[in-house]
Formats: C-alpha cells, structure tokens, sequence
C-alpha cells in the first residue's frame, strides 16, 4: 500500500514542499517589515538585510498606514 511515507520520498512531493517552504519565508520575511520600520530601519536597510528587492519593500511600507517608503 501506498502510505504517506512513500507520497514524502516522491519528487512531486518534494518539489511542493519546498514550494511552499519558500513561500513561507517569503511571506515571514514580508511580515516582518513594519515591525522593522517601526524599529527605525530604512527600507534600503531593510531590503539589504532581508535580502529583499527594494522596490518590493518600499511597496509593502507603502501599503502599511502611516510609513513613510522613503524614510531614511
């Protein structure tokens, strides 16, 4: 029978799982960006630490209410 161990050894179950890991750096990473902002990095700090493109961090500041993208 075909168990869950065995579905764990398939490759289309590791390429998902590590999909899904990605993303869920991703999306720890993106989270923590107002809590830095809020901290007083810059989102050039920001982005350099995180390893995120700048344009990307700048969007999410400017998503959040009341932060300022360009804060240096």
């Amino acid at each position: 029978m075909f168990g869950l161990e065995d579905l764990k050894k398939t490759r289309y179950f590791q390429d998902v799982a590590a999909d899904y890991k990605v993303e869920g750096k991703l999306e720890g990473k993106l989270e923590s960006i107002p809590l830095l902002l809020e901290a007083g990095l810059t989102v050039e700090r920001i982005a350099q630490s995180l390893g995120l493109d700048l344009e990307l961090v700048k969007t999410v500041a400017k998503n959040q209410s009341g932060a300022n993208p360009n804060q240096n």
